[in-house]
């Protein structure tokens, strides 16, 4: 049982990564999944992103496939959020059950778009971003996620980067969250990751080293498109069903 969570591990870090998310709501499946303890969930899911999601951005920024402008909005305002998102406990299953309608409705937006439209990029007013990234973060650190899953497809949806550049920026986007959020836990001594944590954490590395080689060596941006899509399904039904 050991050995299939560690190889099932290696596979959602490797899809997640080659689509630029640090893989959270998979792993946060898995340990469902697999009955790990739930007050180490959250402290394992967001060490584990921050491996995944690392390598993931630094894979997609070597191939030029990121834009600081666009990011750094979004980043003012989710990191304090995330951080004070982490510090608080509440009943998620309502939150989860909107975000995973959200992800469905904005994956069926994406099947059904042509490859041109997701080409198209803008640059939004300032104070739009920071403040979708401040509830994106708020949300993100009550739950143990780095937010990738939500700027996803709010990047591509309204026109704000292309989908290679949306994976680079939400690596980015998710490995800022995650540090925010730790650094929440370890403020509240609430820090307990699963025993393993660092052999998890070598089998994300290595996930995440073939999903960032993968999708931004050698997927185009339609298959990656495609690939996001199928990635944020399954994160969707984990949030609605476990």
């Amino acid at each position: 049982m050991d050995f299939l969570f560690l190889v099932l591990l290696f596979i959602v870090a490797l899809l997640y990564a080659s689509v630029g998310h640090g893989g959270a709501s998979g792993y946060l499946a898995l340990m469902a999944l697999f009955g790990f303890e739930q007050y180490t969930m959250k402290s394992s899911a967001l060490t584990l992103n921050l491996f995944v999601s690392g390598i993931s951005f630094y894979s997609f920024y070597k191939k030029g496939h990121f834009k600081f402008k666009i990011l750094l909005p979004f980043i003012i305002g989710s990191i304090p959020m995330s951080f004070l998102g982490a510090g608080l406990n509440f009943n998620e299953k309502t939150y989860k059950i909107i975000l995973g309608i959200f992800l469905l409705a904005a994956i069926s937006r994406m099947f059904f778009s042509s490859k041109k439209e997701f080409e198209k990029s803008e640059t939004p007013a300032f104070y739009i971003p920071v403040l979708i990234g401040g509830i994106i973060g708020f949300f993100s650190g009550m739950i143990g996620i780095g937010g990738g899953i939500i700027l996803s497809p709010v990047l591509l949806l309204l026109h704000w980067a292309d989908i290679k550049e949306t994976a680079g920026i939400s690596a980015l986007f998710i490995f800022m969250n995650s540090l925010a959020g730790l650094t929440g836990l370890l403020f509240n001594e609430n820090y307990e990751p699963n025993s393993n944590i660092l052999l998890w954490a070598a089998v994300g590395l290595a996930g995440g080293l073939a999903g960032g080689f993968l999708s931004s060596n050698k997927l185009s941006g339609n298959k990656l498109k495609y690939l996001l899509a199928s990635v944020l399904f399954v994160a969707s039904i984990k949030l609605l069903f476990i």
